[in-house]
């Protein structure tokens, strides 16, 4: 069931500072290089392929069920708010997020994200696939690949590595990435109908997935959830590079280099890891999909 929750200006009016003083920390490396016209090939991914505008990430959001009440004589910070979209007053002057139009317009995404994030979830962790998706990105290209990073092993050895290996991803947006001769060498062959179906917890891109998701479905889920998603999606990209077929020493970063045993270890070992740190995020999303889900049956 939605918990109803009120909180007082003077309560939530913190929280949503030191919210967007977060955010502000975790975009500040992507605002500066916008104004500096710089790339990073590691962190831009979650500005660039999630879309993520630093501006919407930094507004503080309770989720559903919680109704936020002005400060006497009122502040421009919750007159803004009233103007949010999703956002309704309350009899009584507070504004909460006005649960039946907001499934009214993401309901199906609603249930599709919980659909898919609970049979995820279920699965068992997988972690025989050693990042071998970003080397089928590149496979037979030559020196065309898709960052502005060399190869690590150049051309031959790159493609060595994908023909010494039996490939085996799970995940539909990494697989559509593929080249169309490393296409055919993947143990599956994804679609985006079958995502629910194929979708792993040790899944790299699954993990990263958990902010797009949440992200979503704000304001109905609360920005602190959107918040750790997103840090998992740093922390997870970065093994994704590193892991990877480019040199990402520009960066100061070592590769994890899965063609050998032991970086096939430390690969799995980490893998491991973000499926620790998904599982808690998991649930969270869950819980709250069919909390909102429960409020408003019909829709």
């Amino acid at each position: 069931m939605l918990t109803q929750t009120a909180l007082a200006h003077d309560t939530w009016a913190p929280l949503a500072a030191a919210h967007a003083q977060h955010a502000d920390a975790l975009t500040a490396g992507w605002r500066s290089r916008r104004l500096a016209g710089e790339k990073h090939e590691i962190d831009d991914f979650l500005f660039t392929y999630y879309t993520t505008r630093p501006a919407q990430l930094r507004r503080w959001h309770p989720g559903a069920g919680v109704t936020l009440h002005d400060a006497p004589g009122g502040t421009e910070a919750f007159a803004e708010r009233a103007t949010w979209r999703w956002y309704e007053p309350t009899p009584d002057g507070g504004l909460t997020v006005h649960v039946p139009t907001f499934l009214a317009d993401r309901g199906s995404t609603v249930r599709y994200v919980r659909s898919l994030v609970a049979a995820t979830a279920g699965r068992p962790t997988n972690v025989g696939c050693f990042g071998l998706h970003e080397w089928a990105m590149v496979y037979k290209q030559g020196d065309d690949t898709r960052h502005m990073l060399p190869l690590r092993l150049g051309a031959e050895g790159t493609d060595a590595v994908v023909e010494s290996h039996q490939i085996r991803c799970t995940h539909f947006d990494a697989f559509r990435f593929f080249t169309p001769e490393a296409v055919p060498l993947n143990r599956l062959q994804p679609t985006r109908d079958d995502q629910p179906a194929l979708e792993q917890p040790g899944c790299l891109h699954a993990g990263m997935d958990l902010f797009k998701w949440t992200n979503k479905l704000v304001p109905a889920l609360p920005s602190d959830l959107v918040l750790d998603c997103f840090e998992l999606a740093r922390d997870i990209r970065l093994l994704d590079m590193q892991a990877s077929p480019y040199d990402v020493t520009r960066f100061g970063e070592e590769a994890v280099k899965i063609e050998t045993p032991e970086g096939k270890a430390e690969y799995a070992r980490r893998q491991r890891e973000f499926a620790e740190r998904g599982a808690p995020l998991r649930s969270r999303i869950v819980e709250a999909c069919d909390a909102l889900l429960a409020a408003v049956p019909a829709v």
